[in-house]
């Protein structure tokens, strides 16, 4: 597949997010692997396969409100992507806000998305997961 098909790819599996779940799979390898790096906050780990896709995907719902207030930059080369954007949310255990720089390195193999690794302000993140401190 071209970039730009890959670019395709990534733009329909980040839209279908929001819809069927049937269709988000559709556009993932069996084997998927989502990296988020980090500790101290409720989405950090390795998501592996379309079973830990829907978990994740699942407690991302749960625990985070997310919106992105305006459309990310895509840059392309053979099969990998790159998604470079700005998001704002809260995390609904604290209700703490945050903003995200992030980029996503994302490998599509076969017209599916094999592997998202993210690169986000795991600290400011962490911050807003954090918990406020109570006194006796």
């Amino acid at each position: 597949m071209s970039p730009e098909d890959n670019v395709g790819v990534v733009r329909a599996f980040f839209a279908a997010m929001g819809g069927n779940r049937q269709d988000l799979l559709a556009l993932a390898a069996e084997d998927i692997e989502w990296i988020i790096p980090g500790e101290g906050w409720p989405l950090a780990g390795v998501h592996r396969g379309h079973a830990g896709l829907d978990e994740f995907l699942q407690k991302a719902a749960e625990e985070v409100e997310t919106s992105f207030p305006s459309p990310p930059e895509f840059v392309a080369q053979r099969d990998r992507v790159l998604m470079i954007g700005f998001a704002t949310g809260k995390i609904k255990a604290t209700n703490r806000a945050f903003e995200d720089n992030f980029v996503f390195a994302i490998t599509v193999r076969d017209g599916k998305v094999a592997n998202i690794r993210e690169y986000v302000d795991t600290q400011a993140l962490a911050r807003a997961s954090e918990k406020a401190a109570t006194f006796p």
